[in-house]
C-alpha cells in the first residue's frame, strides 16, 4: 500500500513541478481514493475510466460538427484530398498503436511510470499535448519489438 501511495505521490509531484495539471489531478484523485480505501470506486474507475476518457476526447474533437463549421460535402471532399487520405492512415496507425499499447500495459503495467514521465517531459519541454498514454504505450510497444525486447 505504501509503495503505491508513494508512486501516486511521485506522479502528483511530477505533474505539479512540470505544470501538467492533468497528471497532477489524476494522481491526486487516485491518491485520495486510495487513502479513503474505496475499492468499489477504484474498481469502477478501472473498468470504465478509459472509455469515459476516450468518449470525452472524441466529443471534444467533434464539437466543430455541432457548430456547423463543416458540412457533409466538405467532409466527404476532404477525404479525397492527400491530407484527408493521410488523416485516414494516421487514424488507422493511431488505432493500431493504441491496441499495442493496451497489450503492453496489460503485460507490463509497471511501464506506466516511464510513459507518464515521458509524457510530462514532452509536454513541458516540447509543448506537446498529454492525450496519449495509450499512444505512448503503443509506440513503446512497437519500439520494444523492433529492439527485440518485447516479451509476453
Amino acid at each position: 500500500m505504501l509503495k503505491a501511495n508513494l508512486v501516486l505521490f511521485l506522479f502528483l509531484c511530477i505533474g505539479l513541478f512540470f505544470g501538467n495539471s492533468l497528471v497532477a489531478a489524476g494522481a491526486g484523485t487516485l491518491l485520495v481514493l486510495k487513502l479513503l480505501n474505496s475499492p468499489v470506486l477504484l474498481a469502477v474507475l478501472e473498468r470504465h475510466a478509459l472509455q469515459w476518457g476516450l468518449l470525452f476526447l472524441l466529443i471534444a474533437v467533434m464539437v466543430p460538427l455541432t457548430k456547423d463549421q463543416c458540412g457533409g460535402k466538405e467532409l466527404l471532399a476532404v477525404l479525397l484530398t492527400p491530407a484527408g487520405l493521410v488523416a485516414v492512415v494516421g487514424g488507422i496507425t493511431a488505432a493500431y498503436l493504441s491496441g499495442q499499447g493496451l497489450d503492453l500495459l496489460y503485460y507490463k503495467p509497471e511501464i506506466m511510470i516511464g510513459l507518464v514521465i515521458g509524457t510530462v517531459l514532452g509536454v513541458f519541454f516540447f509543448k506537446g499535448m498529454p492525450v496519449g498514454p495509450l499512444a505512448a504505450a503503443g509506440l513503446a510497444a512497437v519500439l520494444l519489438k523492433l529492439m527485440g525486447l518485447a516479451q509476453k
